[in-house]
Parts: structure tokens; C-alpha cells; sequence
């Protein structure tokens, strides 16, 4: 596995409630103080605090740095998923003591930080990185910066939501694919997918044993432009939309065309490995896990975007991503700099680092590269790259995770859990969901 997803939702319940539960004290801590300067940009002995793929994809990185740089000495760390978000949890809540220069930061935990230490990180707008605000996939640059033009972090990684699927059970139970066009469309077929075939729609966690398991509802939300929060951090838990995504799970669920993949990732590996579903609607970056998975089934596997929830609506959605931070108590920010800008914004840099780990780059002109173009044999002869890209190209709102992300989470899979296994109506479970968040969070309803 070289994924960050694979242990998000671990990493999401801790460290959101640790941050959620940390105080200021003397003058340091929770007010994200810290004593950090730019130093000099062409020398300096930085870290960098990553995991698994990622880290090993800017450590092979590191010898072209120096060709440019020969006086910065960069040092790359695995610090591992999750425990890579409690290790800087500790290091903002000390004032900064003992982070990395460089910090490898998801969408999901970016805003608590930035919330709870607000000099915990560099402003790397000052540094130069609003050079290539119209870089990166549209809405992303809001979400690494601040209305007042603070820039926290840069975007690295950029997955779209998608809908891999079982071509040859599509065929098998006579549905075109191509013609559902939206998820009403996507329940009918399921119905003469399950009557004809015996195979499920998709696969839910039903009891939540994972925290990540309203993935799919959020998807939902996502592509009616909604979110747990408005951009002005105001609960919408209970809207239109989301009782429309928690409808659509409860319609699926009482047809009989939701497997049960409780038990993690090795549940959903299972799952995939038996064919239960006929769809596994995960992002862009679950294609390799498919095709690692399954690798005899090569050419009996397709890939489009997902159907809108209304005729005409939105299909793409950027679903998570994954941004570089510096310190703000770093002694180095300019030469940290200098190498989050190397990473991050030289296309041909993005290109090595999908090709070595499908990293899907938030980087635009990453996706000149024929590498993109190029059909896949395992997704019959499509082309994946096109299509997310497509899907980054469109117009994309900017989603506000705010500080309280986890709790959100939380109250939104036993929500869920209540529709799900016991029948609950969405809508008064919905209600009853954003009502907890607001006495939870004192934030205001929408």
C-alpha cells in the first residue's frame, strides 16, 4: 500500500480530537507561536517529515535538488500514517519545538492547524508561493489559503472522485454504463445488475468499524457543491443536499444493492478480490490498488467519473488531497522553500513521482506528459489520466474543512449507521447529527 487514504481515517479521529482539545499556555502552544526565520535560501541543513511512497518519491528527489542547490541538505523522514499527524500535533502544541522544516499535510488536517496555531506554519506567501496561485486544480488554492492572503501550505496531491467498475458485469446483466447519468440511473441499473447477476451495487461500512466510512455519502455531497460546513464554517450537516446523498444510501441500502464491507481495508480488498460489487467508487487514486489487487483481471475493468445526483449536475469533485507546509518555527523557511517549490511546481518533478507511486499531481501542467494519455490494457483501453483530468479541469467549489472535521466525520457515520441498519429516516437523523455538532463545536447552524 502507498497510499495516505489507506490510514486517513485512523489518523482523522486522533488527531482531530487532540486538536480539539488543546489549550494555549504560557503564551505558546495552542496560539502557534513560533520563533522561526527565513534564513538563507541557497544553503541550510532542512527535514522533512512524510510517509511511505511520498517520502521515498522526495528522497529520490533529493540528488536533482542539489544539482541546483549543493548547500542545502535535505534529510527526508517516514514518520508513517498516522502517526505522522500526532507528531505534529505534539510539535505545534510546543510552540514549534522539534518539527521538521518541511511537513507533509492532509487536506483534513491542514485547517485545525492552522486554526488552533496560527504561526504554527510558514506564510509561504511571503516566501514566493503566490507565484503560482493559478497553478494548481481549481479550488484548491483556497483551501492552503486564508481570505486575508496567508498562504499555508502548497497543493502536492489532487484525487478525484471516481466510479471504477466491473465492465464485464455490466455486460453480463445488459446495462450501458456510459447511459447513467445520474445516481437515480445508477439504482435502476443496480437492481438488474443484483436480478441478473447476484452482485451488489458497491459496498458500504454499515456499522462504521472504520472512521472513513461515510466516504461515499461526502462524495455525494461533493458533487452537489456541498460539505459538512459553508465557507463560512457554519454546520450544514442537515441541508437539501446532504438529505438528498443520505436518501440515495438509504434507497440503494433498502433495494439490497449495498454490501457490507465492515472490518477496514482488508474487508474492502476482500471484497474486490471475490467480485462482490459491481462498482467501487473510490478516487483517483484507487486505480493502482485495483489493478494490484487483481491483476488477472485486467480488461474486465472500466473507469468514467461518477454520475451527477441530478440530471446535468456536477461529476467531478476533488475529494481529498494532500499539500507541503513549512514550519513556522524553522530556522531555514527560505531554503525549505526552495525545496517544497522544487517538488511541487517543476512539472517533469510531478511526472517521476505518478509514474514511481500514482501520486495524482494537483500541478496543471504536470498533465502535458504523455504518461497521462496513454490507454490503460486494465481499464479496457481507457485512458484514467484524461479523465480525472478532466475532472480537475472543471469548475470545482472550495470545501471548508474547519478544525472540527473529525467531529463531523463522527456524527456523520452514526447518522449514517442509523439509516443504514436500523431504517432511520435521513432527514430527522441528519438533524439530530448537526444539532450535536453545533452544542459539540458552539458553532452556528446554516
Amino acid at each position: 500500500m502507498n497510499r495516505r487514504d489507506v490510514l486517513r481515517a485512523g489518523g482523522v479521529l486522533s488527531a482531530g480530537a487532540g486538536l480539539g482539545g488543546l489549550t494555549a499556555c504560557s503564551g505558546t502552544g495552542g496560539t502557534g507561536q513560533a520563533s522561526g526565520s527565513a534564513g538563507d535560501a541557497a544553503k541550510g541543513d532542512i527535514s522533512v517529515w512524510s510517509w511511505a511512497g511520498p517520502a521515498a518519491e522526495m528522497k529520490a528527489l533529493v540528488p536533482a535538488f542539489n544539482k541546483q542547490y549543493p548547500d542545502i541538505e535535505v534529510t527526508v523522514q517516514d514518520i508513517g500514517n498516522p502517526a505522522i499527524w500526532d507528531k505534529i500535533t505534539t510539535g505545534l502544541a510546543a510552540g514549534g519545538g522539534g518539527l521538521a522544516d518541511v511537513l507533509h499535510i492532509g487536506v483534513d488536517y491542514l485547517p485545525g492547524y492552522v486554526e488552533k496555531f496560527p504561526n504554527g506554519l510558514a506564510d509561504l506567501g511571503r516566501l514566493g508561493a503566490d507565484t503560482y496561485k493559478d497553478a494548481f486544480a481549481a479550488g484548491l488554492w483556497q483551501t492552503v489559503s486564508s481570505k486575508d492572503g496567508r498562504v499555508s501550505a502548497l497543493p502536492w496531491e489532487a484525487n478525484s472522485a471516481g466510479f471504477y467498475y466491473r465492465s464485464d458485469v455490466f455486460e453480463a446483466a445488459g446495462v450501458d454504463v456510459d447511459a447513467i447519468d445520474t445516481w437515480d440511473a445508477a439504482i435502476e441499473a443496480g437492481k438488474q445488475i443484483k436480478a441478473k447477476t447476484g452482485k451488489y451495487l458497491l459496498g458500504i461500512d454499515k456499522p462504521a468499524s472504520q472512521a472513513d466510512s461515510a466516504n461515499f455519502f461526502q462524495m455525494l455531497l461533493q458533487l452537489q457543491g456541498a460539505f459538512y460546513f459553508d465557507l463560512d464554517g457554519r454546520i450544514t450537516l442537515d441541508s437539501p443536499e446532504a438529505v438528498r446523498a443520505m436518501t440515495i444510501i438509504k434507497r440503494m441500502n433498502d433495494a439490497g444493492l449495498v454490501n457490507d464491507i465492515s472490518g477496514g481495508w482488508n474487508a474492502l480488498i476482500s471484497s474486490i478480490k471475490k467480485g462482490t460489487a459491481a462498482v467501487v467508487p473510490w478516487p483517483t487514486w484507487f486505480g493502482g490498488i485495483i489493478e494490484e489487487t487483481v491483476p488477472g483481471e485486467a480488461g474486465k475493468w472500466g473507469v468514467r467519473l461518477p454520475p451527477p445526483v441530478r440530471r446535468g449536475g456536477l461529476t467531478s469533485a476533488t475529494v481529498n488531497s494532500t499539500h507541503l507546509a513549512v514550519a513556522g518555527g524553522s530556522k531555514h523557511q527560505a531554503a525549505a522553500w526552495k525545496f517544497v517549490e522544487f517538488v511541487l511546481t517543476r512539472p517533469e518533478n510531478q511526472v517521476k513521482i505518478y509514474k514511481g507511486k500514482g501520486i495524482a499531481p494537483a500541478l496543471m501542467k504536470a498533465y502535458d506528459d504523455p504518461v497521462f494519455h496513454t490507454p490503460s490494457a486494465f481499464f479496457g483501453g481507457r485512458k484514467p489520466g484524461e479523465i480525472f483530468l478532466g475532472a480537475l479541469k472543471a469548475d470545482s467549489p472550495a470545501f471548508n474543512y474547519t478544525a472540527d472535521y473529525a467531529r463531523a466525520l463522527k456524527a456523520t457515520t452514526d447518522a449514517q449507521t442509523k439509516v443504514l441498519l436500523k431504517g432511520a429516516d435521513p432527514a430527522k437523523v441528519l438533524r439530530e447529527a448537526a444539532d450535536q455538532l453545533a452544542q459539540q463545536t458552539g458553532r452556528k447552524q446554516a
